[in-house]
């Protein structure tokens, strides 16, 4: 591989996180960044922490793609609880000391208040792994009708 298709891999790379890390944290559609995949804001928001959109409202991209889609969402979230704990973990050696009792209160504790957010970040991040960002897209959009049916991947 030349040094040249390597830096373009590394590139792509890059733009893939940096485009997924995008669509979690402002709960924008993986696909064109645009419409919001959650109808409330706020996912402190608990009686409606669950309300997701059908699908997008500018590209049309039907989010559940099949019954239980986001079950998968789960082992996401259990890759973000685990790298939680070892931030705990190594924040708790480095400056906390805490005992083991204190940093069970203190991680679960963090748990609880991070649920929500956890639960759309998976969400998103389980989206992201299907759909990646298209940045011309809108292009696509005026040239093929199919786009209702969240056909264009």
């Amino acid at each position: 591989m030349t040094p040249e298709a390597g830096n373009f891999v590394l590139k792509s790379e890059l733009m893939k996180i940096l485009t997924t890390i995008y669509s979690m944290l402002f709960n924008k559609c993986s696909r064109c960044h645009q419409g919001d995949v959650f109808k409330h804001k706020n996912p402190y928001d608990l009686k409606n922490m669950f309300s997701m959109h059908h699908s997008c409202d500018h590209c049309h991209l039907v989010y559940e793609r099949e019954p239980g889609f986001f079950y998968g969402a789960m082992y996401v979230s259990y890759a973000l609880s685990s790298g939680w704990f070892t931030i705990w973990y190594v924040f708790q050696n480095l400056f906390l000391n805490l005992d083991t009792l204190g940093f069970v209160i203190g991680f679960s504790a963090s748990i609880v208040v991070m649920i929500p957010l956890s639960i759309r970040w998976s969400r998103l991040i389980w989206l992201n792994f299907f759909y990646s960002y298209k940045k011309d897209l809108s292009k696509e959009l005026k040239n093929n009708t199919s786009h209702q049916y969240g056909e264009i991947n």
